[in-house]
């Protein structure tokens, strides 16, 4: 599955699409950003509630292929432009955590 593909399905809502292509090859939960940091891996979609800046860190350190964003969290414009500028993809959920997770393992 890309994160293209994921954007699209009912409830998903794509807010940054920087490389739209890329394979998600699993999936991490957590929202201790240093747990996640040294756990999650390469091409994973990551699922957090979490929305300050440092998620982009996590997440370039991490080589995740998306942020996604459960429970309608919503984030500052800020953190929009500078997941643009470094290129991390970004997907908000409707969904709970649990219901997003449960989403994805159906499509991989």
């Amino acid at each position: 599955m890309t994160v293209e593909s994921l954007a699209k399905l009912d409830g998903m809502t794509p807010l940054v699409l920087c490389e739209p292509e890329r394979e998600i090859d699993g999936v991490y939960i957590g929202d201790l950003l240093s747990w996640v940091m040294g756990n999650a891996s390469s091409g994973d979609a990551w699922i957090t509630i979490m929305s300050n800046i440092n998620i982009l860190a996590v997440a370039s350190l991490s080589d995740v292929s998306t942020i996604v964003l459960a429970e309608g969290v919503a984030l500052e414009e800020a953190v929009i432009a500078t997941a643009k500028e470094k290129g991390i993809n970004i997907i908000s959920s409707e969904l709970s955590t649990f219901e997003t997770a449960v989403l994805l393992s159906h499509f991989l």
